[in-house]
């Protein structure tokens, strides 16, 4: 399995403390607990050459992961086109944390992608789905803290399963972990992971982020997507 892990790579440039937290920065983190023997890493960043997604590597790529905050703007429009190609054609895609208002996440969903939010806080996330395969080994429920609260209604087309549920201190709550289908590929939505906190630290967390890699993994991958016209398969008479 060939995983790419992308990092829009600019709070590890301006705050000391997202690479005192996570050294290489966000991307290097996660990359280094999900290597494993049949799974092959490798990360891209906002900062390189077509923001490190070319055709060639993402021909490539059975599942990446999206992380990105404050330089949603600045990825091209053909980069996202390439990669929602890509996805339809059985890529698999897993979005984290603030990657919900990515260009890539809001045009697989069709919508804004809107929510609320607050820093510092409290969260519990609830398994909802136990016996689904991203949720294989995690907790009944475990906690955060700190955590950035995203609240409902968070503006999304509606997901095909809900797995994950949080739950915060202020009172809100918010659909944590939301799986789709898009053309042949799988996505995953999942809400933890401001950069300042330590949620990719978290046991649940990593195995819940290895449990989708694995769910999101196509059988095949690189399906040409058209309306192409076709000669019949029988003898027309």
């Amino acid at each position: 399995m060939k995983v790419v892990v992308w990092n829009e790579n600019i709070h590890e440039k301006s705050d000391p403390r997202v690479t005192e937290i996570y050294p290489g920065g966000i991307h290097e983190f996660i990359a280094s607990f999900l290597r494993c023997d049949d799974v092959e890493v490798t990360t891209a960043t906002q900062d390189q050459e077509e923001c490190g997604l070319t055709d060639a590597v993402l021909d490539e790529t059975d599942v990446l992961l999206w992380w990105g905050h404050i330089g949603h703007e600045h990825v091209p429009d053909e980069v996202v086109n390439r990669v929602h190609r890509h996805v339809l054609g059985g890529m698999g895609l897993i979005v984290l944390h603030s990657g919900h208002n990515s260009k890539i996440f809001q045009k697989l969903n069709g919508t804004s992608c809107s929510l609320k939010w607050r820093d510092e806080t409290r969260e519990r996330i609830w398994t909802i789905m136990p016996n689904h395969p991203i949720a294989e080994g995690v907790d009944e429920t475990f906690v955060l803290e700190p955590e950035e609260m995203y609240g409902e209604r968070f503006d999304i087309a509606p997901p095909e399963e809900i797995i994950f549920l949080g739950w915060f201190n202020g009172g809100e709550v918010f659909r944590s972990g939301c799986t789709w289908t898009r053309g042949h590929g799988k996505m995953f939505y999942f809400q933890p992971g401001h950069e300042t906190n330590r949620a990719y630290h978290n046991e649940n967390v990593q195995r819940i982020i290895k449990n989708a890699v694995r769910w999101a993994c196509p059988i095949k991958k690189n399906i040409r997507v058209g309306c192409d016209w076709v000669p019949p398969y029988e003898e027309i008479k």
